[in-house]
């Protein structure tokens, strides 16, 4: 059954009686509820509220259930100021329970609003719904506050104003229009919210608190529409704040008590101000000097803003001068808060720029001087005062300039110094330390350094900081080196380095004794560089670019040198082994007296290849083949240059070098480059013989037989190309064919029991198409000299090279005239006995050459020597008896001195010596 089909007056009663004693007993829970304990629950004010309903639908009530409705409601209301006295901060929901319990208060009073015998119900009903909308309004539930204050207003709306007489119900009419306005204002209806405090002109009753709260809230909204800094959200505000100033201005001419009348002027000018801050942001500068002048001269005691917004005004119009006297004007006024001048100090100079540094320097420093300066404002000015030091410039230079004077003043020494301001010192450095990196990096070295030296002075001398001062001290050494003051750069990295002697510190070291070009110093630095606890191979390859840049070659060779001892530890390295020989030899080279220095690391190569191999030493594909060819090749050249300054030695083994490279095959190459392997074995061997006879050494029979070796390894490679001996020419240049014959058969004459092989080889060689006429007349004059001589080779060799030589269509008779008087001398030596046939025959030979040849074609004195010595030999066979020898000598010398021209006496003398001579023979 529903209660609204009751119409029984006793059930109603009854029903009223029951839900107001449930309120009751709700309130007495609520009453005896212990906030410290538990959080207060919600169903208290959902029961009462689902109870209060239920109440409502009972209306209307009699005067007596009035009254005692009103007293429970009065009894909640206590309950909830009790609650509120605990004051349970932070808890949310606990504030809005409480919100809810005095709503259910305030609803429950306006059951019983007509109550009789109560003075004033509407008003006091209308308190409750104002103060609990004020709840409302600061939980942010806008909808619920603005409720209840238009609850209250309809209260009071049926109230008589000239009636009113009390002075907390003529206060209420204004504070509701108010806080009506505020929620208004939060929802964004600002034109309720405008139209809310006109209305409220109307209930001012000529009370100075009414006419400052109103005042108040008008410039209230005109400093949150100042805020905005939009061009129409300013005119709104200079509007609420007229009005604002044009309330005071009443309240003071109705108002006559002091006590108030201060309050209001007061307002005034605090209103005043504000008013000058919005012509500052429409750039009224003209209006903001008009407000600064009222307040100046209307107050004793200044306010703090007023040389702000002076000052503010003056740089506006362009007159620095009066803004300067005005910022300086704060230093005289001890009145003024710190955050007060740095503010201005902080807008001086963001107007003025670098051209206000010095006055800013002043007023800080003078202000240091007659009050006590915060650490926090000295950083804040410092900070103004650098800017954005990026990019350089003069500007930035003089701002520099400036915080050097402002940070090395022993007030702001003293100011950071202490324990307590620890923070602020470290924040002071980071400034500095900051604004000289980016002098740094805009190549302004001295100004960084400069600022640099500042920022030291900020750090403390304990064990704490000592890292960063090294750093500090290494950075100065940077922009000294950069300014080429390099004694000053020493003086700094060594102070850095007792400090924190790590590897950045002794780099630099070296980087100064690179710069002074002392590579002494610099190479003795460079093998300290491992000793260092963070030392990494990437400084040694570092170490050598600087060293090359600066021209200073033994440092980048020490360098590399020492680099190379690390990757035998198998040690991560930054870049491969064979491209650290390959810069080494590269730099090496520029020297010309370096040759024993590359033949070193040539051979240190050489055998970090063997102990390798050839693709993890040079690499695989195409890059390792390039490295090999880049070594095999610098080997050959270096053994080329040297073997033409005569230092065969070092030639020979370039050369033995160039071989090995040559033969390491990569990607499972059957062979390297096997021609060029020869050639540098031939040449090997050659430097070899070479050096031997420079020096006039013998050599040893190991060192012939390795030598010899070395060539049958050469012979071995060339046969396995070519099966025949006179296709080589197509593999091999026949000049090293020629050497490696002429070399072998060196060799070999040193062996006992070679004879045989040596003639053997030299036959070989000459039915070769690679051999020449020169190639035998070379080894035919070998072979007939030394302690080796053989003149079986001798002869072959000399008898061939005439054979070939006139067989040409114009031989050269100078090498033939040359062959005959070696053919001539060698047969006499190794003949039996004077009637040599062999020796004669060459005579003849030698006359059968010269039978039609021009006169002077055949060189004039070796026919001449021809002639003599034939006719000499006559002379022992006439003392040995032998006339028809002695005879045949004799005529083979007529007859070669026939074809000489010039012998024409000696031909007379020699015909009638064997005319003489016939005729004694036919007598005896």
């Amino acid at each position: 059954m529903k209660i609204d089909d009751i119409s029984s007056p006793e059930l109603h009663d009854d029903l009223r009686n029951q839900l107001c004693s449930q309120i009751e007993s709700s309130i007495k829970d609520i009453e005896k509820h212990v906030p410290a304990t538990a959080a207060l629950p919600d169903s208290f004010s959902t029961y009462l509220r689902r109870t209060l309903s239920q109440l409502n639908s009972l209306s209307p009530f009699p005067n007596s259930l009035k009254l005692h409705i009103w007293k429970l409601s009065y009894r909640l209301w206590n309950a909830c100021v009790d609650l509120s006295n605990y004051n349970v901060a932070g808890i949310q929901k606990h504030h809005e329970e409480h919100a809810k319990l005095r709503q259910v208060s305030a609803d429950l009073l306006f059951l019983a609003a007509d109550v009789c015998g109560i003075p004033s119900p509407a008003f006091k009903s209308a308190s409750f719904f104002y103060k609990t909308g004020l709840i409302w309004h600061d939980l942010r539930k806008f909808e619920l506050a603005n409720y209840c204050f238009e609850k209250a207003s309809d209260l009071l709306s049926k109230v008589d104003i000239t009636n009113v007489s009390e002075y907390e119900e003529k206060k209420l009419l204004l504070d509701l229009n108010i806080a009506r306005s505020r929620t208004a204002w939060e929802v964004s209806d600002r034109n309720l919210a405008i139209a809310l405090l006109s209305r409220s002109k109307n209930v001012l009753f000529a009370f100075a608190d009414n006419y400052k709260s109103l005042a108040n809230q008008y410039l209230m909204f005109g400093k949150a529409m100042l805020s905005k800094n939009e061009v129409s959200g300013v005119n709104e505000a200079l509007k609420l704040m007229n009005e604002a100033l044009e309330l005071c201005e009443r309240g003071l001419t109705v108002v006559k008590r002091t006590g108030e009348t201060l309050a209001l002027k007061e307002l005034r000018s605090k209103t005043l101000r504000f008013l000058g801050a919005s012509h500052l942001q429409r750039d009224e500068f003209e209006s903001v000097l008009k407000c600064v002048k009222v307040l100046r001269d209307g107050e004793k005691d200044q306010h703090p803003s007023l040389s702000v917004l002076a000052m503010k005004a003056w740089l506006g119009l362009g007159r620095f001068g009066e803004a300067e006297k005005e910022l300086r004007g704060m230093v005289v006024d001890k009145g003024i808060p710190e955050g007060v001048w740095v503010s201005a100090v902080e807008s001086y100079f963001q107007v003025v720029g670098a051209a206000g540094a010095p006055a800013v320097k002043g007023v800080f420093l003078g202000l240091l001087g007659r009050c006590h300066v915060s650490a926090d404002a000295a950083i804040r000015v410092v900070n103004k005062v650098i800017g954005d030091p990026a990019g350089g410039g003069e500007e930035a230079r003089l701002r520099a300039n400036v915080v050097s004077d402002l940070v090395s003043d022993d007030r702001i020494l003293t100011l950071l110094n202490g324990d307590d301001a620890s923070k602020e010192r470290t924040a002071m450095h980071a400034l500095l330390w900051n604004c000289a990196a980016e002098h740094f990096r805009s190549k302004d070295l001295q100004t960084s350094a400069d600022i640099f030296e500042k920022s030291m002075l900020y750090v403390p001398s304990n064990i704490e900081s000592r890292n960063l001062r090294a750093k500090g001290f290494r950075v100065l050494c940077l922009c000294y080196m950069g300014l080429s003051q390099l004694d000053r750069a020493q003086e700094y990295i060594n102070e850095a380095e007792k400090l924190e002697p790590n590897i950045a510190s002794a780099f630099l070291k070296f980087k100064i004794y690179l710069q002074k070009n002392e590579c002494d110093g610099a190479i003795t630095q460079v093998q300290a560089l491992p000793s260092c606890l963070d030392f990494t191979t990437e400084f040694l390859s570092l170490a050598a670019h600087e060293a090359i840049a600066c021209h200073c070659l033994p440092v980048a060779v020490s360098s590399l040198s020492l680099l190379l001892n690390f990757y035998s530890t198998g040690k991560q390295m930054p870049i491969t082994e064979v491209v650290v020989f390959r810069t080494l030899v590269t730099i090496l080279a520029q020297d010309p007296q370096n040759d024993s220095d590359i033949l070193k690391q040539m051979k240190r190569a050489h055998s970090r290849l063997r102990e390798m191999s050839a693709e993890i030493f040079f690499g695989k594909g195409e890059i390792g083949r390039r490295e090999r060819n880049w070594f095999s090749v610098n080997a050959w050249n270096s053994g080329v240059k040297t073997g033409q300054e005569n230092q065969y030695a070092i030639c020979a083994e370039f050369f033995r070098l160039a071989s090995e490279f040559y033969g390491a095959s990569i990607d499972e190459e059957k062979e390297g480059n096997h021609v060029m392997v020869c050639k540098s074995l031939i040449m090997t061997v050659s430097a070899i013989i070479s050096d031997e006879k420079l020096k006039t050494n013998t050599l040893l029979e190991n060192e012939v037989k390795e030598a010899i070796s070395l060539l049958d390894r050469a012979g071995k490679m060339l046969m396995s190309s070519s099966t025949e001996y006179d296709k080589l020419e197509a593999i091999i240049e026949p000049n090293f064919l020629f050497v490696h014959t002429w070399c072998a058969f060196d060799l070999h004459s040193r062996l006992d029991d070679t004879g045989s092989q040596q003639l053997l080889l030299i036959k070989r060689f000459a039915n070769s198409k690679c051999c020449n006429p020169k190639h035998l007349l070379q080894i035919g004059i070998d072979a007939s000299q030394g302690p080796s001589s053989n003149h079986e080779v001798a002869i072959f060799a000399l008898s061939t090279c005439l054979s070939t030589l006139l067989a040409l269509p114009s031989p050269d008779y100078a090498s033939v005239a040359l062959i005959v008087r070696k053919l001539v001398s060698l047969r006499s030596i190794h003949g039996v006995d004077t009637n040599d046939d062999a020796t004669m025959e060459t005579y003849k030979q030698a006359y059968r050459i010269m039978v039609g040849l021009k006169e002077g074609e055949y060189p004039v004195e070796e026919a001449k020597w021809l002639s003599m010595t034939a006719w000499n030999r006559a002379a022992v066979p006439v003392r040995m008896g032998h006339m028809d020898e002695a005879k045949r000598w004799m005529s083979m010398g007529l007859e070669l001195a026939n074809k000489v021209p010039g012998m024409q006496a000696y031909r007379s003398c020699m015909e009638d010596f064997i005319a003489g001579f016939e005729k004694k023979l036919s007598g005896a």
